[in-house]
């Protein structure tokens, strides 16, 4: 079986799986407990912060660690309104969010937010002149994803970071739980004060992530109970999850030195096959993650193409892992002005560093193949 559905999860690399087994089995207890086995645990549960903030390039205390992308990104989003809601009930996100963004911030209306979703354009970016016209005395937060998990379209985070520069009062929120270890993302240079990411997008394991955290950023918690994490998540701690999330995270950042131009000569192929590819339309441009191809194939049920190319020996899927299964439209490609037709008919490749180029090969060989089998099968 190929596997190219790495935007939904990756697999779970064999030495992270064993530094989670190890510490699961020998740290096993609380960390917070003030015997010294409680103690040797808390050590090693800093010891991992310490190497995840040096990994990041950031200090200790800006790291919060979490169950994942969608707790981080409501940590985020939900922290900062209720933390700063005196001084002001407004904001921006895109229509492209993924769903812990977009229905975070839908779920904030019901609390008298306003709430602004900027349109893209029809290469899925934001234009900097729309969003400095959003902003209004009452904008507390900027939530904008790095890179979009559908199409990989990657938003201009620096160009907005600098633009914000001129609204102290703002906070600016980044999902990169698609951009980590694959599109460059300097925390510390780019003006974000808050930033998200997943282990299990990065060969870790599922429950594991973490959120950044500026220094002079306050954040009112989701949890209460014993004050964990800075006061901002309280719960027991997962040492063993937190730690299989940093060697992940670091086994991702060498692959990336030594990877990245392979990658990126995979995704030139696929788009350029593609397009060849009668009755495909590409979704996805030269310019966005290298990881992730979006195209459609209008015409053709996108669930019948899984289906047909799983049965073939190749996983791929089609819109995010946490809406797939509810609506056969995506609300992404509707975003960039595409025909329903496109926009149910969407379907995602996403690579690894362990993706070879001979499997892009035997994917697009068999794809093609496939299309005409089933068109066949229609007329």
């Amino acid at each position: 079986m190929i596997y190219l559905d790495n935007s939904a999860t990756t697999i779970p690399e064999p030495s992270v799986v064993n530094s989670f087994k190890q510490v699961a089995e020998r740290y096993y207890a609380n960390p917070s407990s003030i015997h010294s086995m409680g103690a040797e645990v808390e050590r090693l549960q800093e010891k991992a912060r310490t190497q995840a903030a040096n990994l990041l390039q950031v200090h200790p205390n800006e790291i919060i660690f979490t169950s994942g992308g969608t707790e981080g990104n409501n940590l985020a989003i939900k922290g900062i309104a209720f933390q700063y809601k005196k001084r002001g009930n407004h904001i921006i996100t895109t229509e492209i969010e993924h769903p812990s963004v977009y229905e975070a911030c839908k779920s904030l209306e019901d609390h008298g937010f306003k709430v602004t979703f900027l349109p893209v354009n029809e290469h899925g970016v934001i234009q900097l002149e729309q969003l400095k016209a959003a902003i209004t005395k009452d904008t507390i937060l900027v939530s904008i994803m790095h890179v979009n998990n559908e199409t990989g379209a990657i938003q201009p985070i620096q160009a907005i970071g600098k633009l914000l520069n001129d609204y102290p009062k703002i906070n600016f929120h980044v999902d990169a739980v698609q951009s980590i270890g694959k599109v460059p993302l300097p925390l510390k240079e780019e003006r974000i004060d808050l930033c998200t990411f997943s282990g299990h997008k990065i060969h870790g394991l599922k429950g594991t992530g973490l959120l950044y955290v500026k220094n002079n950023i306050r954040l009112s918690p989701l949890f209460h109970g014993g004050n964990q994490e800075n006061e901002v998540r309280s719960g027991t701690e997962n040492v063993a999850g937190n730690v299989s999330f940093v060697r992940a995270l670091r086994l991702l950042k060498e692959r990336e030195k030594i990877s990245m131009h392979d990658m990126k000569e995979q995704q030139i192929l696929l788009l350029h096959r593609l397009s060849e590819i009668e009755g495909v339309h590409v979704n996805s441009t030269i310019d966005g993650a290298p990881h992730i191809i979006n195209f459609s194939i209008p015409g053709l049920r996108a669930e019948t193409v899984i289906h047909a190319m799983y049965e073939a020996g190749f996983v791929i899927s089609t819109q995010s892992a946490c809406s797939s299964k509810r609506n056969d439209i995506s609300r992404i490609l509707q975003a960039y002005g595409l025909s329903e037709e496109i926009a149910k008919s969407g379907l995602r490749v996403s690579l690894s560093y362990g993706t070879t180029k001979t499997e892009v090969e035997q994917f697009l060989q068999r794809l093609e193949e496939t299309i005409i089998q089933l068109k066949e099968i229609l007329e």
